[in-house]
C-alpha cells in the first residue's frame, strides 16, 4: 500500500467504526420519514390563531431528499403570519435517540436525547429569552437524530429571510419557520427556506451532504489559509493598553513570526459604539499602534461590536433613529427582551434595514480598513443585529434580513481582502457573510472550560473549510501568577496534561490558531507546543460519533489520530491502521515503532489527549 492508498483507507476505516449497516438505517428511517411526509402543516397567525384552509396554503414540494416550501395567502385580506409549521408529527422514535443540534447563536448547541436534551453551551431560552413554541425544546438550523439503526439529519439549507427551527420532546417533532408576524398580502406568496431530510449510517457523510447544499445557496467567503495570530482579550481583558501590545509584538517578532495577525480586543474604545475613538486607559492612539504593527511586518487586527451601542455613546446620542425600535416607537433596550450586554449596558441594537445605519457601517469599516490599515475584524455581539421582538425601519423585513443587510454593508466597507470573523453571532443567518466563525463559547484557564469548548468545537468540525473557517477560540498555554488582581483571574491550577488536552483539541479543530497569553511569560516547553500548532492544518479531524474518542485527520503525506480521554480516570482507546505504519507521538516526537491492525493507546488518569502521527512504513512525514 502506498501513501495515498494508506490515507484513503484510514478515512474509510474511521467511517466504518460505527457498526451499522445501510439496511438497518433504512429500516429505522423509513417509518420516521413516512410519518414526516404525511405530517400535517399549520399556518399560525398573530394572536395564536390558526389560518383555515381557505385562508392560506403551504406547498411542500419534495425533490428527492429536499423539501421546497411556498406559502400563499388565499384570502382577500392581508394576513399576519407568526409561524409556518412545516411538519408536526408523533415521531415514533425511541426516547433515548441521541440528538445533535445547533442554536440560534454560536453560543448554543444541544446534545443528550429526545427525552433528556442537554445544553452544551448557553441555554438561549434563558439567556436571550428566545421563545420555545408549545414548550418543546427548540433548536435551529440542523437536527441530527441517532438511534440504534442509524442517523437522520434534518437541516435547513438556506437562511436568506427566515430562520428554520425544530421543536421536540420524547414523542413529538415540530419543524417550523419563524415568520415574525409579517404581513402577507392577498394572493401573495413567500418562497420559504429549503429543508434537507436525509438518512444514513455515517455522521460525516450526512453532514458533508448538508454543508454542500448550504454552500449552493450561500457560497463560502474564501480567505485562505486560516489566519494565525495573537489576541489581547484572554490575558488583559478590557484593560488592554499600548505597553502590553508592544511587549507582545516585540516578543512575537523575535520568537514566533508565524503569528501574523495582532488583534486588539475589547477595551481600546471609550464606550460601546464609538469605535473610531480611543479610551484614556489605553495609553495612546489606537491608529498609531496599528500602524506600528503594520510597520513591523504584521497584520493589524481589531475587535468591533458593530450592531450595538451604549446609551451614553456618541453614536446612540446623535442617531437614536438608526436603532431597532420597541412597540412604542422608541429605541429598544435589549435587556427588556433578553440579555442586555456584558459591559456598559443595556445595549441598543443598530437596525440593518435603515439606509443611514447601512451607510454608517460601510463607512466605519472603510475607515478601519483603508485609513487605519486593519485587515482582520473580530465582529462580536452580532446576535444583537438579529434581535427578536423589535420593529425595523423596513416593516417588511425580518430580523434575519436586518442582520444580513447590515453585514453586507460591513463587507462592502471592509473590502474583498479583509478577514471577517463572526463571534457571538446568529449562526445560520451568518451563512455566506463571514470568513470565520467562532465555534465555541469563550475559553478560560480552567479544566471545565477546556473540556466544554473542546466538545463544542469538535462537534462543529464539519463546518470548517465548508461553510467558513472555524475559530476554536484562543489557545492558552501560560499560567497566571497568583494574586494578579489587575488581570483576569485563573480559575484553578492546571496540569501539563490538561494543557496538552486543550492544545490537542485546538489541533483537531483544524481552523484558526490565535494565542491568548502574555507571550513574554511563556516557558520553552509551552512554546514548543504552540510552535507545533503552526501553521494551521486547514482540515478538521473526523469522528465516527459524538463520543469524540478518536479523530482522524488525513493530510497529503500522513494521517494524524487525535485520541481523547474525557474522563478523570485512565482510558484505553484504539486506532485502526489499514496497513503497516510507522507511528510517533506528535507532541514529544517519541518513536512508537511500526504497527499494523489495531493499535492500543493508553491515556493515564488526569484528563488528557494524545496525537499520534502515522506514515506508511518506509515513508517520512514532515510538518
Amino acid at each position: 500500500m502506498n501513501r495515498r492508498e494508506f490515507i484513503a483507507a484510514s478515512c474509510a476505516v474511521m467511517a466504518a467504526q460505527l457498526p451499522v449497516t445501510s439496511a438497518d438505517a433504512a429500516i429505522e428511517a423509513a417509518p420516521f420519514l413516512d410519518a414526516l411526509r404525511q405530517g400535517r402543516w399549520r399556518i399560525m397567525l398573530t394572536g395564536g390563531r390558526e389560518a383555515g384552509a381557505d385562508v392560506a396554503r403551504l406547498d411542500r414540494q419534495w425533490d428527492g431528499n429536499l423539501v421546497r416550501l411556498k406559502l400563499t395567502n388565499l384570502s382577500t385580506a392581508p394576513i399576519h403570519v407568526e409561524e409556518v409549521v412545516v411538519f408536526d408529527i408523533e415521531h415514533g422514535l425511541d426516547a433515548a435517540t441521541q440528538v445533535y443540534a445547533e442554536g440560534f447563536t454560536m453560543l448554543s448547541q444541544t446534545g443528550g436525547t429526545l427525552a433528556e436534551p442537554v445544553d452544551l453551551g448557553y441555554a438561549e431560552r434563558k439567556h436571550y429569552r428566545l421563545p420555545e413554541p408549545e414548550n418543546l425544546r427548540t433548536v435551529y438550523g440542523i437536527l441530527m437524530l441517532r438511534g440504534a439503526g442509524g442517523r437522520t439529519v434534518l437541516g435547513f439549507t438556506s437562511c436568506r429571510r427566515f430562520i428554520g427551527r425544530f421543536g421536540f420532546d420524547a414523542k413529538r417533532l415540530r419543524v417550523s419557520i419563524d415568520t415574525e408576524g409579517l404581513a402577507l398580502a392577498p394572493g401573495e406568496s413567500w418562497e420559504l427556506e429549503e429543508l434537507l431530510v436525509t438518512a444514513g449510517d455515517h455522521r460525516e457523510t450526512l453532514l458533508a451532504e448538508l454543508a454542500g447544499r448550504i454552500e449552493a445557496h450561500h457560497p463560502r467567503l474564501r480567505h485562505d489559509p486560516p489566519p494565525t495570530g495573537w489576541c489581547s482579550w484572554y490575558w488583559y481583558g478590557p484593560r488592554i493598553n499600548v505597553a502590553a501590545i508592544t511587549a507582545n509584538l516585540d516578543w512575537i517578532a523575535r520568537n514566533l513570526s508565524q503569528l501574523r495577525y495582532i488583534q486588539i480586543d475589547d477595551g481600546y474604545q471609550p464606550i460601546m459604539g464609538d469605535w473610531l475613538e480611543t479610551g484614556k486607559a489605553f495609553g495612546g492612539d489606537v491608529r498609531g499602534v496599528l500602524r506600528q504593527i503594520n510597520d513591523r511586518g504584521f497584520e493589524p487586527a481589531i475587535w468591533v461590536a458593530p450592531f450595538i451601542a451604549s446609551e451614553n455613546s456618541h453614536l446612540f446620542g446623535q442617531h437614536p433613529d438608526w436603532f431597532v425600535k420597541d412597540d412604542a416607537g422608541k429605541p429598544l433596550r435589549s435587556d427588556r427582551i433578553g440579555f442586555g450586554g456584558w459591559r456598559q449596558g443595556p445595549w441598543y441594537c443598530l437596525d440593518g434595514t435603515h439606509p443611514q445605519a447601512q451607510q454608517h457601517l460601510e463607512s466605519l469599516f472603510h475607515t478601519l480598513r483603508n485609513e487605519w490599515g486593519c485587515t482582520y475584524f473580530k465582529l462580536d455581539a452580532n446576535y444583537w443585529g438579529a434581535i427578536h421582538g423589535g420593529r425595523h425601519f423596513d416593516p417588511a423585513a425580518t430580523r434575519v434580513e436586518a442582520y444580513r443587510r447590515g453585514m453586507q454593508a460591513i463587507l462592502r466597507g471592509a473590502g474583498a481582502d479583509a478577514f471577517l470573523l463572526g463571534c457571538n453571532h446568529p449562526l445560520w443567518p451568518s451563512l455566506g457573510l463571514i470568513h470565520g466563525s467562532r465555534s465555541s463559547g469563550d475559553i478560560n484557564r480552567s479544566w471545565g472550560t477546556f473540556a466544554s469548548t473542546a466538545r463544542q468545537n469538535l462537534l462543529r468540525a464539519w463546518q470548517n473549510g465548508r461553510l467558513w473557517w472555524n475559530d476554536p477560540d484562543c489557545v492558552l498555554l501560560v499560567d497566571r501568577p497568583p494574586g494578579a488582581s489587575t488581570r483576569r483571574r485563573q480559575a484553578e491550577p492546571l496540569t501539563d496534561a490538561q494543557y496538552l488536552f486543550h492544545a490537542t483539541a485546538i489541533f483537531a479543530a483544524g481552523g484558526l490558531i490565535l494565542d491568548g497569553d502574555d507571550l513574554t511569560r511563556i516557558t520553552p516547553k509551552r512554546l514548543a507546543i504552540l510552535s507545533k500548532l503552526l501553521p494551521p492544518l486547514a482540515q478538521s479531524a473526523k469522528f465516527s460519533d459524538e463520543s469524540l474518542q478518536v479523530g482522524v485527520t488525513a493530510l497529503p503525506d500522513r494521517v494524524i489520530y487525535s485520541v481523547f480521554n474525557w474522563s478523570d480516570g485512565p482510558a484505553e482507546n484504539a486506532i485502526r491502521l489499514p496497513a503497516r505504519a510507522q507511528l510517533k507521538d506528535y507532541w514529544s516526537g517519541q518513536d512508537l515503532g511500526e504497527h499494523e491492525g489495531e493499535y492500543s493507546v493508553h491515556i493515564p488518569a488526569g484528563r488528557s489527549a494524545v496525537l499520534i502521527e502515522a506514515t506508511v512504513s518506509g515513508a517520512t512525514g514532515r510538518r
